[in-house]
């Protein structure tokens, strides 16, 4: 071995230009030299972006290019190059990710079993898992014994950290032999054995090629003691990128885990190298540029911040070139972010990139570019729940779990792959008429035979080619839905079940399902996790109630990516995918605290001192490196810095980078780029038109010529509600799988009411209020075993009961019912557009000792106040006594009427109460003028909607209408207030 070759690269410059320019230098005299270098990169991607610095190098003529390989990735074909590859070939292969998971979740629920918790649900085992699996990977990667857990923890410490070791020791009992039995290695266990075999390789027969450890910072021990190695090699070099070489001692030696020259600091230690033998790369040793040089001051350790008292650095050519940009919100950051990403594209061969570790950032960002039909490569990908055959598998599996109930049903046969043999858009019309036939309003029995029958009953009839098009789409989900209601059941048969299904359902007339399914990136990924997961599952045993769960789980890590880039000059990449990425303008988005650097979060399996005697790093080092990251980003030549002010109305906290460069360059000396001004510019209009309410004006012969008294308050509060329901024909829907609501109760107390008085119109008998009761439980039905009913409404209707029948007692010899839910109606004469029809059911109708009349309304809700009834918005009860007064009701004669009486029945007896209109009004004015002005009133607003040319308004009182059914179709919150 010979003395250690390491080199820099400073930030500032770009890396791979750099490092290329280097290679040609050494190496490039000879065509053939360089073909035989071997160049060791952190990533796949920096491969690539070495690549790209080759050919902007040769100008695009062709070369020979060295050899570049990915040291975290190493395999046996990688081993090759420095061996026969025998070694390599005995290193058991990697374990795959999700059967890993599988097996770590059966071992869960075991412990869960054994230690007396009980077991978890498969979906919550396997989270567990996956994040037992993470500390697995942790663990093996900075080469921690398993077996020294159990000294972690003594006998003073708390309990659940002793009862979180012996769990942990599932990893260093069970898990080994696992993992013998079925051939074998965790991922990280044997990319550490591969490294060290070629370690070990390379150290006894050094290669006769040259070999470059390139760009890597060494966090990974193995990698670290390779990069070591390839350091002494007679033809090995390892360059660093923005190793700050000018560093003072004092800061040096106070290096904490979140600096980003700590990682490099340790990995100088583990070469023995001394940081006077790091040299520049290219050419003689030169002062860091003034960005780099700003940067690095801002990064000072807290220690040695004094000097920035004397700060050198000159800050107007350290700024030029960076921009910051503090958006309000996380959109008009991607928005502003999409405009300099635009903007590039104006200018030839020019490329930029957005560096974030926010994913969601990310994807507003590619959603704002449509606006310009760019589609843009997100290194992230898409995930793969959120792919629409992925989707199609979650919203089957749910609407089987729920034995087909009304929303999971919908959910999956609205799907766009849906089709089920037939036309798409013919499917989902049968899955619109049944929505519309049975599944508004309260939930149909469950299951495929429930819904049949609610088919078969509906009222009115659904047309026979409905249910013929139900028998066959219950054909296909049935078999997958029947095994819900077995006990276990083997993962793998409910998974081949599953796909059975939705190839069935997705296929059409002219295509299979599997067609339709398992295409492009999306689809194949689909496809190839269902495959691994049927294969991974074998031997698991399930109740089909969890599948669901369980397959949302196992689909999360999953990303789809395009198998060819979208943009060839546009990139957005996470900050590891971003290492040694040249783009001439960079965009260093998300920088808030929590998001950029990450939030240092206490770990779930061991505190702080566990951790530091166990060998584990503490969590500050993810900052470290993740402030290298910022720093290498940000001393590009074209820099823009984003946050967004406000995450979810909530304030943040800028980077902890970000107000360290205030502290030195201050917060108003930041240049400003016009992006977001841009951004806000294009959907900006200088002088908004106000927006009118809705007014038609439909033809006089399309005007209603019939109303009830509840349709006339509609009328006078909102006239656009009563042309959208009598006029359009609109009808409200009921909601999805609804419960029985405030309309639903009251209806079923005034059919209790009802029957109560048609057969017991006189004094109460004894056992009244037991028949009352009876007629209650007849008029709620089946809703009464609904949990809500029974436990709120029902006990609410027994006091409404006892309450009802004291009024009653308290009635007799003054007051008798002579007609109940009776209709009536009153024609209106002497009209400009003709005759109109008044109608009305009344609740009941008492006559009083004295031969006049007493209307009750039966009120759940609240009674009309004073000035309601005096400006006609209580308009139904005076319309009312106007109709009996003209004997308009049948069976009724003509009679004056005395009092109108709303009896308030909310349940509660202190809420019960009869609320009598001549107390409302205090007596000014009288009942008769009271109604006689309703007729009145009535008769002003007939004739003025007679003139073609007077519009049904929207809401032309606000105040007196709240929320109407209507609101959404008359736009109201475009023009109202």
């Amino acid at each position: 071995m010979t003395s250690p070759s390491v080199f820099t690269i400073p930030a500032g410059i770009s890396f791979v230009d750099a490092l290329a320019r280097g290679l040609m230098v050494r190496y490039g005299a000879d065509p053939l030299a360089l073909g035989r270098v071997r160049v060791l990169l952190p990533t796949r991607r920096a491969a690539r972006t070495l690549r790209e610095a080759f050919l902007r190098l040769s100008d695009g003529k062709a070369l020979i290019l060295p050899v570049m390989q990915p040291l975290g990735d190493v395999d046996e074909g990688e081993l090759s190059f420095a061996t026969d590859g025998a070694d390599a070939l005995d290193v058991p292969p990697a374990i795959p990710a999700l059967e890993r998971t599988l097996l770590l979740a059966r071992l869960v629920q075991a412990w869960r079993l054994t230690d007396g918790d009980g077991g978890d649900e498969p979906s919550q085992a396997f989270r567990l898992a996956a994040e037992l699996g993470s500390f697995l990977d942790q663990v093996q990667t900075e080469g921690c014994d398993l077996a020294d857990m159990h000294a972690l923890v003594p006998d003073d410490f708390a309990h659940h950290w002793q009862k979180t070791i012996r769990f942990l020791e599932i990893l260093a009992t069970s898990w080994p032999t696992i993992l013998e039995t079925r051939g074998y290695l965790d991922p990280a266990a044997r990319r550490d054995r591969l490294l060290r075999l070629l370690a070990a390789r390379w150290t006894a027969a050094p290669p006769a090629t040259p070999v470059i450890a390139a760009g890597s910072t060494g966090s990974i021990p193995a990698s670290a003691d390779l990069i070591g190695v390839i350091a002494r090699l007679p033809q090995g070099a390892v360059v660093l990128p923005g190793f700050q070489r000018d560093m003072d001692v004092e800061s040096w030696e106070a290096l904490a885990p979140s600096h980003p020259q700590f990682g490099m600091k340790q990995l100088l230690a583990r070469m023995a190298v001394d940081r006077a033998e790091v040299e520049p790369w290219t050419g003689e040793a030169q002062a860091p540029p003034p960005r780099a040089a700003l940067l690095n001051e801002a990064m000072r350790p807290a220690e040695t911040t004094a000097a920035w008292q004397n700060l050198a650095v000159d800050r107007a050519a350290a700024l030029a070139g960076l921009f910051r940009i503090d958006a309000p919100t996380p959109q008009e950051e991607a928005g502003a972010i999409a405009v300099i990403l635009r903007e590039a594209l104006e200018h030839p061969g020019r490329t930029a990139a957005l560096v974030t570790p926010d994913r969601d950032l990310g994807r507003r960002v590619a959603a704002a570019l449509r606006r310009w039909d760019i589609a843009i490569d997100d290194s992230a990908g898409t995930p793969l729940p959120q792919t629409q055959a992925a989707a199609f598998l979650r919203l089957t599996a749910d609407m089987a779990a729920s034995a087909a109930a009304p929303v999971p049903l919908l959910a999956a046969l609205k799907h766009p792959l849906a089709a089920g043999g037939l036309d798409p858009g013919r499917f989902r019309r049968h899955v619109r008429d049944m929505e519309r036939a049975v599944l508004r309003g309260p939930r149909p029995a469950p299951g495929i035979k429930g819904l049949g029958r609610a088919l078969a009953t509906a009222d009115p009839p659904v047309r026979p080619g409905l249910i013929a098009w139900w028998d066959d789409v219950a054909a296909k989900i049935g078999p997958f839905m029947a095994l819900f209601s077995q006990g276990e059941i083997a993962l793998p048969e409910l998974i081949r079940a599953h796909v059975q299904l939705v190839e069935s359902l997705a296929a059409t007339a002219s295509e299979t399902g599997a067609a339709r399914l398992w295409v492009e990136e999306a689809g194949e990924a689909a496809a190839a996790f269902l495959e691994e997961f049927i294969h991974t599952a074998e031997g698991t045993p399930i109740e089909a109630r969890h599948y669901p769960a369980l397959l949302d789980a196992a689909m999360q890590d999953g990303v789809v990516r395009p198998a060819y880039g979208r943009h060839p000059r546009l990139a957005i990449l996470g900050p590891l995918e971003a290492r040694l990425h040249h783009a001439d303008v960079m965009i260093l988005g998300g920088l808030n605290e929590g998001t950029w650097p990450p939030q240092a979060s206490a770990d779930p399996w061991m505190s702080r001192p566990m951790k530091q005697r166990f060998g584990l790093p503490p969590p500050e080092r993810r900052i470290g490196l993740s402030a290298h990251d910022f720093v290498q980003g940000a001393a590009a030549p074209l820099v823009y810095l984003t946050r967004a002010e406000k995450v979810g109305g909530a304030p943040t906290l800028p980077s902890r980078w970000l107000l360290r460069l205030d502290a030195l360059v201050g917060q108003d000396n930041w240049p400003r780029p016009p992006h977001l001004a841009w951004h806000r510019r294009l959907d900006h209009v200088e002088r908004p038109a106000p927006l009118a309410p809705p007014a038609p004006t439909p033809p006089l012969s399309a005007r209603p010529r019939r109303l009830s008294v509840t349709r006339i308050e509609n009328w006078l509060r909102d006239p656009y509600a009563l042309y959208a329901r009598n006029i359009l024909r609109l009808q409200v829907m009921d909601p999805l799988d609804a419960d029985a609501g405030a309309a639903d109760r009251g209806n079923f107390i005034h059919q209790a009411l009802h029957h109560y008085l048609e057969a017991h119109p006189g004094a109460p008998p004894p056992d009244g209020l037991e028949r009352l009761l009876d007629f209650g439980r007849e008029a709620f039905g089946t809703v009464i075993e609904k949990p809500l009913v029974r436990a709120f409404w029902w006990p609410r209707f027994t006091q409404i009961a006892a309450w009802f029948l004291d009024r009653q007692r308290e009635r007799l010899g003054i007051a008798a019912p002579v007609a109940l839910e009776r209709s009536g109606a009153l024609v209106l004469g002497g009209l400009p557009g003709g005759d109109f029809t008044l109608t009305a059911k009344a609740d009941r109708i008492d006559r009083l000792s004295h031969g006049r009349l007493e209307i009750i309304d039966y009120k759940t809700g609240r009674e009309p106040s004073r000035d309601q009834l005096l400006a006609g918005y209580g308009a139904q009860m005076p319309l009312e006594a106007v109709m009996a007064k003209a004997g308009a009701f049948a069976d009724l004669a003509a009679a004056e009427v005395a009092e109108l009486a709303w009896w308030k029945l909310k349940g509660d007896a202190r809420f019960n109460e009869i609320k009598l209109a001549s107390a409302i009004l205090k007596d000014e004015p009288g009942l008769e003028e009271l109604a006689a002005d309703a007729e009145a009133g009535l008769r002003r607003l007939v004739a003025a909607f007679d003139d073609p040319a007077v519009p049904y308004v929207s809401r032309p009182n606000p105040l007196e209408v709240g929320f109407g059914e209507y609101d959404h179709l008359a736009r109201v919150k475009e023009w109202g207030e």
